[in-house]
């Protein structure tokens, strides 16, 4: 629990190389998400290179931020899949196993959505070149963090309901 309620988004980041192990295990934790049917119809473009990094800042209005980055994680879904109604979903949810694995290893990112905006996913498959019958889901940049902030805590009791 203690990665929920460390995890909150990170726009600013030290100029720092990320370490391999430490992105390998945020992919794993990717991976061990749960999805529709167990399609698991996900694939990663992990992203370090600087220039592809600024040119990736440019993909919404909000991902000014991206070029500061050392680092960044494109999401991306198979458009054929058995239940594709549930693609988005599968995506989301191993986004925020992503995010709550960089929160433990001390890592801050920021997810930027791309889907189902038709046209960010476009422009952002042509930025890198992702291969044919996948689409991006989202942008995420991360790395450690300038600063830490904590969490405010959001739990409202008048917000759930018991039947």
């Amino acid at each position: 629990m203690e990665a929920i309620f460390k995890r909150v988004s990170v726009r600013k980041y030290l100029d720092k190389e990320i370490e391999d192990e430490k992105i390998e295990k945020i992919l794993r934790a990717a991976m061990a998400s749960p999805t529709a049917m167990n399609q698991q119809e996900w694939e990663f473009y992990v992203i370090k290179d600087k220039s592809k990094l600024e040119e990736l800042s440019t993909v919404t209005p909000y991902s000014g931020f991206v070029k500061n980055a050392p680092c960044a994680i494109v999401v991306c879904s198979k458009r054929e899949t058995t239940r594709e109604e549930f693609r988005d979903i599968d995506c989301a949810l191993c986004t925020e196993n992503m995010l709550l694995e960089m929160a433990h290893l001390d890592l801050g990112g920021c997810m930027i959505g791309i889907s189902p905006d038709k046209e960010k996913i476009e422009k952002l498959n042509n930025m890198i070149n992702i291969k044919e019958g996948l689409d991006a889901f989202t942008l995420i940049p991360f790395g450690y963090p300038e600063t830490y902030k904590e969490q405010e805590d959001r739990f409202d009791l008048e917000k759930v309901h018991y039947i």
